[in-house]
């Protein structure tokens, strides 16, 4: 008997001490990642800011253990799925997450291609995008990605890019600025992982007087070019954002149906006289509303298959500059004639534009292509059926 107990429990001996080993690994690294995600010790923000990091300067390196850290995170369970994140360089941050009923590859397409604009997946956010990569430098975004095997190498992209944001809706302010990009596309766990990380390359231009027309679900905004806001009393602010910083963590986490899980980690500093007014429920508001349009369009039926919004895209490109510029001045005619009526901008403040012949001829492509996308949505565009 003895002999016999001895044997059974030299056999379950090493699997024991295997499993202690593990469980006081797992006790170790808990605490760490059961800190709130606001807390300055956890790790969470810290490897978002490695991955940023990597974005301003990406001679630094990708580190791998702050991606798998990330990801993670994300496809972990939460009991909320927005939260404060701590304040880094003096900057806010807060943390927010959604699903969206989409394949990873169609999301890519959709989201991420060099001949779909991205204001077509955030038209409530972006006024338009335009990415200009990095001189000296033949990196381009692709117009489609292949995705990573298991043992396959993360694809990596670095790039700069311009953007116009549209009017905010509290101060009805908007901004135009540039920023260093990074696209990182890899397989984690089994799972397709596209990051997107962006670092703000300095101040914005001046902050301007905007109008969202009617209901912000209708994508229709007025662009005045003047400096200022339109809440009132705050018509004298000379306002920029000062910096802007994100990881963006999208993952396929889904099978039945296909889904894709997005949990964006972003810190915007922005307000006047150096002086930061940007809280973190601004930032998860911001957040919320990009998100919501994001998940409209991506899961509607009406959904145009990408073959169509290129080829699309790719008439208005072959237009001559002149045409699209006809075309540019009537959309600017029709948003004035809307921001009149709304009451919020007196026909004496509208700024005179004799010509958009300077309007770069991307920003125009991106601006009519997002009345076609209306369109084609059901939605009613301010051009009509003119604008392809």
């Amino acid at each position: 008997m003895k002999k016999t107990t001895t044997n059974q429990f030299s056999g379950l001996r090493w699997p024991l001490i295997a499993l202690m080993i593990s469980l006081l690994t797992i006790f170790q690294y808990q605490p760490a990642l059961a800190l709130p995600l606001s807390d300055s010790s956890s790790p969470i923000p810290a490897a978002a800011m490695k991955l940023v990091q990597f974005c301003a300067d990406p001679k630094t390196g990708l580190d791998a253990q702050a991606v798998a850290t990330l990801v993670d995170y994300v496809l972990g369970p939460k009991s909320n799925k927005e939260a404060d994140l701590p304040k880094l360089k003096g900057t806010p941050g807060a943390y927010y997450e959604f699903d969206t009923r989409i394949n990873f590859s169609s999301f890519l397409q959709y989201s991420y291609s060099n001949q779909i604009p991205p204001v077509l997946t955030s038209p409530a956010s972006l006024r338009y995008s335009v990415w200009t990569g990095i001189q000296g430098e033949s990196q381009k975004m692709p117009g489609s990605w292949k995705l990573v095997p298991p043992a396959g190498k993360p694809v990596i992209i670095h790039g700069v890019q311009r953007d116009g944001i549209t009017p905010d809706q509290t101060t009805g302010v908007y901004y135009e600025y540039d920023l260093k990009r990074t696209f990182i596309l890899l397989n984690h766990k089994g799972r397709q992982v596209f990051i997107s990380i962006s670092k703000q390359i300095d101040i914005s231009d001046i902050g301007k007087k905007g109008v969202i027309l009617g209901n912000d679900d209708d994508w229709n905004y007025y662009y005045s070019g003047i400096p200022g806001s339109t809440k009132a009393g705050l018509g004298w602010v000379k306002s920029y954002i000062y910096d802007f910083f994100a990881v963006g963590v999208y993952v396929e986490s889904g099978s039945s149906p296909s889904t894709v899980r997005s949990g964006i980690f972003q810190w915007i500093r922005a307000g006047w006289s150096g002086v930061n007014f940007v809280q973190t429920s601004h930032i998860i508001k911001g957040m919320k509303r990009n998100a919501k349009n994001s998940k409209t369009i991506l899961e509607s039926p009406k959904l145009p298959a990408p073959k169509q919004i290129v080829s699309t895209y790719q008439r208005l490109s072959a237009l001559p500059k002149n045409d699209l510029v006809e075309r540019y001045t009537a959309l600017q005619q029709a948003r004035k004639s809307l921001a009149v009526l709304s009451g919020k901008i007196e026909t004496n403040e509208i700024k005179k534009q004799d010509s958009y012949a300077n309007t770069p001829k991307e920003q125009i492509i991106e601006e009519l292509m997002l009345e076609y996308f209306k369109i084609t949505l059901g939605k009613s565009s301010l051009l009509g059926e003119k604008v392809v």
